[in-house]
């Protein structure tokens, strides 16, 4: 499967109001391994940076001046991210100001171009009910290094975001099998841009005693609640026959 992390970072918070992307990262992933691929871009959104906003991401008008437009880049993005399914966190925000900008140029929506949409944040909140599911608050709880995310930034926000879904699935295979070496090749951001720092493999932490107990008495209770259509809990082994 062809999986594209995908994050932007805009002008202000709401497209109908005439908010702009400035700039856009995506990072592909085949069957949970990093192929080095990657597009990131800077762009000139025609309008001037709410301030809110760009004290989430740093990024001025002024620093935007020469970057090309979305019209630019916007069928060069089309093409990366065409047949695969998009994983995002919080993808109503991105894909709301993606088929904005798309709109605008009477290009195709990424409904149209995309297999899928996958929302992270709504799969953290399945996960971790009643808790913080922003990225820094998963990377937090996955304990993957985060130190270097002093503001907002679609690439470096695509790679955590990598890492953060290939640790919340981490069930569905190991993450050690396999690696090929441009799993932990770094990313080249745009010229002009801060170079991202440097990261060490991705930590696989295995369930203790006590995490095996939680989870165990969770299934119970959804065996109890669904009167015993619990897909995920083990039927007991049966008894060994007597000699």
């Amino acid at each position: 499967m062809r999986q594209i992390f995908l994050d932007t970072e805009t002008t202000g918070l709401d497209p109908r109001q005439g908010h702009r992307i400035i700039e856009v990262a995506c990072i592909e992933m085949e069957n949970r391994r990093l192929t080095g691929r990657h597009l990131h871009r800077y762009i000139n959104p025609e309008r001037e940076i709410d301030a809110g906003a760009q004290a989430v991401h740093g990024i001025s008008n002024e620093f935007l001046e020469d970057k090309p437009r979305f019209a630019d880049i916007a069928r060069e993005l089309q093409e990366f991210i065409q047949g695969a399914e998009l994983v995002i966190h919080n993808a109503a925000f991105d894909i709301g100001f993606l088929d904005a900008e798309f709109a605008r140029l009477d290009l195709p929506l990424t409904r149209e171009i995309c297999c899928g949409v996958l929302d992270t944040l709504l799969m953290a909140r399945e996960l971790h009910p009643g808790k913080r599911n922003n990225l820094d608050a998963l990377c937090e709880r996955y304990q993957i290094n985060n130190a270097h995310r002093t503001l907002h930034g679609a690439l470096l926000d695509s790679e955590l975001l990598a890492e953060v879904y290939l640790a919340m699935t981490r069930g569905q295979e190991s993450l050690i099998m396999d690696q090929p070496e441009v799993r932990n090749a770094p990313v080249q951001p745009e010229p002009g841009s801060p170079a991202p720092q440097r990261r060490g493999p991705l930590r696989v932490h295995r369930a203790g005693p006590e995490e095996l107990e939680a989870h165990q008495r969770i299934l119970e209770g959804i065996q109890k609640e669904s009167k015993g259509a619990c897909v995920w809990l083990q039927a007991p082994e049966p008894a060994a026959r007597e000699a």
